[in-house]
């Protein structure tokens, strides 16, 4: 990746590593790409590796999207030709790929050029200007000469995948009384994703949990519950529980977290991470700073499951129960 590139191995793993297991620091890397020219940005936690595009096998009535498959250490991989799926010029050939893992799915992206890491703070990161209803940017990031666009590798993922979508929008049929008593609980929702928010919202009312308040980012949920907190009466008359993503524009989900947990009135509610990004490193950083749960997306069914545990006490199933 330029001068970079060699980054891209040991050096940015230790990175990673560091930034992943720092407290409520509101801080992430992006890895820096560009098709035509236009930058884009992909968090580096969600990056296994850049490598050199390779041969791939076209698969018979595959999405549009998909290139085919190819081989890297013995696993069969689907390649999405980012370009294509941008609608985007590319100025030159497309020759770098990026091996992501996202939502318990390995899954690469063809790009033009990889360029460079940044080390940004989630304030940093504007929510996208709303441009189009299919916009597929949940963020920006205004450098000194060129903005950079942080891409919505959720949506892009659930629209190759359906299974994807349908993990966000089943859940199990709740029966009437279940239903009453989800029904007073107040639900506050971080997600970024205009897609995954809207699912996920929708879901949890289908659910029961008719009294959900939703928000694009960490700062204006935390500006809400900070208002919460001034009121008269028990906490959990104005909220039973909160639901965020990690990676978000203004206020990750970590810093939110740790200014709920510091906060006298709030830091007793229930605050479940629902993420993309839930893997061995992130969950340490989730608990040390006092998740009361972590699910990774797209799994609705588990997070249902987790929310009727920690406000009713009911049983946890094991997740292949769902």
């Amino acid at each position: 990746m330029a001068n970079d590139k060699a980054r891209t191995g040991a050096e940015t793993a230790g990175d990673k590593k560091g930034i992943l297991l720092e407290s409520g620091t509101n801080e992430f890397e992006i890895v820096e790409f560009s098709i035509g020219n236009v930058h884009y940005g992909i968090n580096v936690a969600k990056v296994r590796e850049v490598i050199q595009r390779a041969p791939v096998t076209a698969m018979p009535q595959a999405h549009p999207y998909i290139d085919g498959l190819f081989t890297l250490r013995g696993k069969a991989i689907p390649l999405v030709n980012l370009p294509r799926c941008l609608n985007v010029q590319s100025s030159g050939e497309a020759k770098n790929v990026i091996v992501t893992d996202i939502n318990n799915y390995g899954i690469a992206f063809l790009v033009e050029n990889v360029s460079r890491i940044h080390r940004i703070s989630w304030k940093d990161m504007e929510p996208s200007p709303e441009v189009g209803d299919q916009s597929r940017v949940v963020g920006i990031v205004k450098m000194s000469d060129r903005i950079v666009l942080l891409l919505d590798f959720e949506t892009i993922i659930a629209e190759i995948n359906p299974e994807i979508n349908a993990k966000l929008t089943t859940v199990e049929e709740a029966t009437t009384d279940t239903k009453s008593l989800r029904a007073d609980v107040h639900v506050v929702v971080a997600e970024d994703s205009a897609m995954l928010r809207d699912l996920l919202v929708t879901t949890l009312h289908d659910s029961g949990y008719r009294f959900v308040r939703d928000f694009s980012n960490g700062q204006d949920a935390w500006e809400y519950l900070r208002n919460l907190a001034a009121k008269d009466g028990p906490i959990e008359n104005h909220v039973g529980v909160i639901v965020s993503d990690v990676e978000m524009p203004k206020m990750d989900g970590h810093r939110m977290l740790k200014l709920v947990r510091d906060n006298e009135r709030l830091h007793e509610v229930p605050f479940v991470l629902f993420s993309s990004l839930i893997n061995e490193e992130m969950r340490l950083k989730g608990e040390s700073l006092g998740a009361s749960g972590q699910i990774s997306k797209p799994e609705i069914s588990q997070l249902i499951g987790l929310l009727d545990h920690l406000i009713f006490g009911k049983p946890l199933k094991k997740p292949n129960e769902y």
